[in-house]
This record gives structure tokens, C-alpha cells and sequence, in this order.
């Protein structure tokens, strides 16, 4: 299957996540803004009909070059963001949690993207750590409330969550009919795999961020891998598109938005769809790579 189900939508599953396209931190302008522009032209020319972007990447720079590169934007494009946070002028992340807060985002995705709904938004939430000290996150229900809203009002067509746990998956199914979940996975770290199993049996798009390794220093990194690379040299491919292709080959419902700010590395990516594991492959890469 080179395509699934994303609530009424149907996306690619390889798409595009913006995250890198502003400057360094996710913070302010790109290095080369002719070349960020170019990356999401030739990703649409490649086929990707799934663009993952939140308002507060930049802020405001991932939404503003989607919008030039590509509005009017192609009839089969799913555009999809993340509310619960916001940049301060150092660039710090802070917590945008409220339900205000999460309208205000939505509201501030449709007019920078200049669109009336958007395919989908994601709920991010953030633990108690993420938070200043003293205080504690919004209910729950309260949040989802707020999304369902937003999806009666038609500006988000679904509802997604971002870094939750199975229970705060189960309980967003069940009062708000969400569409998929974003959260940390990948070859090298499958904790999540109960989540994974889940959004499965739900039918639910399940879309992990950091498909090949934190970009957090001292966290394992797929490309480094050596089962990864033995298999990457052995298949003609590099160990970024092994790790890649081991998520489609591992779920149906795996979604990725790998992201990159050059050109080559898009090609990479996308070529990823036509990266074909043996079953051998994949035993030797869960069993050597995994240990």
C-alpha cells in the first residue's frame, strides 16, 4: 500500500514535514529561502499530497513559505499543523495549552496558509516538566472539546494528538473521534509500540516524529546503526532510506513526513516508497540493529 486513510482523507504515505525549513532551532528565517521554496515545489512534483507544518515553526516561517511556494494549492494537498505551543523572541518553547490558546493557533494555521480548513491538527501535549513550575496542564477533555469544536465549526477537517500516552490516545478516540497520533518512534526506539498497536486496530493514521533517532545529543541515531548500514551498502540505498522503509514495512498505517531543507535528501526521502526489505533484511535489522 503506497497510500491510507487520514479520517475522510487519503494522503501518500510518504510526505514532507516542514519542520526544517526555518533557521537553525526551528527559529527564524531559512539559510536559503529560494532553496526552501524549491523543496516544497519538487516534493508537490514528486507526488507528496501530505505536508506536515505547525504555526509556531519559525514562527510563522514554515506556514508563509508553504503558502508562497504553493497556493493556490494543488486539489489533493493535505495540510496539517499542531497547536499547544509558542516561540518567545529568543526562540524559546513555551506552552500554548489553553483551549483559547488552541483556537487562537488553528485560527492563526488558516490565515497564514490562507486556507478556510485545514486536513487536519494535532493536539500537542506537553508533560509537566514542559511546563513552568506550578503549573499544570488544562484537562484533557477540556482540550479535546475545543478541537471537536473547531471540526463542527469545518476549519480542521480532523483531529490528531501529539506525544501522548495510550491512555490520553484511548480517551482522544473515544470523546473525539481523532484521525491520527503523532508521537517518538523508530527501528532503534519502539517503546511506543502499544500506542502503535492501537491506532492500528482504530484504523488510525499513526505518524512518528524522529523516524531515525532524536536529533537530541546521546540518543541513538538510526543512519549510524551499523546493522543499518550493513544492509543500507548490501541493498544500494543509504541507512536513512533502510530506517525509512523499515517503518513502512513494519505498520500499514505508519505514515511518514520526514523533513529536510535540500533537495537531494527530498529525492532520498520520497525515493523511499520503492526501497523493497526482504524478509530477511527486516529479521536481521530487528534482531541485530534492535538487539
Amino acid at each position: 500500500m503506497d497510500t491510507y486513510t487520514f479520517g475522510p482523507l487519503t494522503v501518500r504515505r510518504v510526505g514532507f514535514g516542514a519542520m526544517q525549513l526555518p533557521g537553525r532551532g526551528v527559529f527564524g528565517p531559512p539559510r536559503d529561502r529560494d532553496q526552501a521554496l524549491a523543496v516544497l515545489r519538487r516534493a508537490v512534483e514528486l507526488g507528496v499530497n501530505h505536508i506536515d507544518t505547525a504555526q509556531y515553526y519559525g514562527p510563522d516561517v514554515s506556514n508563509e513559505l508553504i503558502r508562497e511556494a504553493l497556493h493556490p494549492y494543488p486539489d489533493d494537498l493535505v495540510l496539517v499543523s499542531k497547536v499547544g505551543g509558542r516561540r518567545d523572541d529568543t526562540g524559546a518553547w513555551l506552552p500554548a495549552q489553553t483551549p483559547r490558546e488552541l483556537r487562537s493557533g488553528v485560527e492563526d494555521n488558516l490565515r497564514s496558509l490562507k486556507v478556510e480548513q485545514l486536513g487536519a491538527v494535532n493536539l500537542r501535549l506537553m508533560a509537566e516538566h514542559e511546563l513552568p513550575p506550578g503549573e499544570q496542564p488544562p484537562a484533557l477533555e477540556d482540550q479535546l472539546a475545543e478541537m471537536v469544536a473547531l471540526r463542527e465549526e469545518g476549519k480542521i477537517a480532523g483531529v490528531g494528538i501529539s506525544t501522548a500516552s495510550l491512555e490520553q490516545v484511548d480517551q482522544a478516540i473515544d470523546t473525539a473521534g481523532i484521525v491520527c497520533v503523532q508521537n517518538p518512534f523508530s527501528l532503534l526506539d519502539q517503546h511506543d509500540s502499544a500506542v502503535l498497536d492501537r491506532c492500528q486496530e482504530a484504523g488510525l493514521a499513526y505518524v512518528p516524529y524522529f523516524p531515525l533517532g532524536s536529533a537530541f545529543p546521546g540518543m541513538p541515531k538510526v543512519p549510524e546503526n551499523g546493522v543499518v548500514q550493513r544492509v543500507a551498502e548490501r541493498l544500494g540505498v543509504t541507512p536513512a532510506q533502510v530506517g525509512l522503509a523499515w517503518l513502512l514495512a513494519h505498520r500499514e498505517n505508519i505514515l511518514l513526513i520526514p523533513g529536510t531543507s535540500s533537495l537531494a535528501h527530498l529525492e532520498q526521502n520520497v525515493a523511499v516508497a520503492g526501497v523493497v526489505l526482504s524478509d530477511d533484511d527486516i529479521v536481521e535489522l530487528e534482531t541485530g540493529a534492535v538487539g
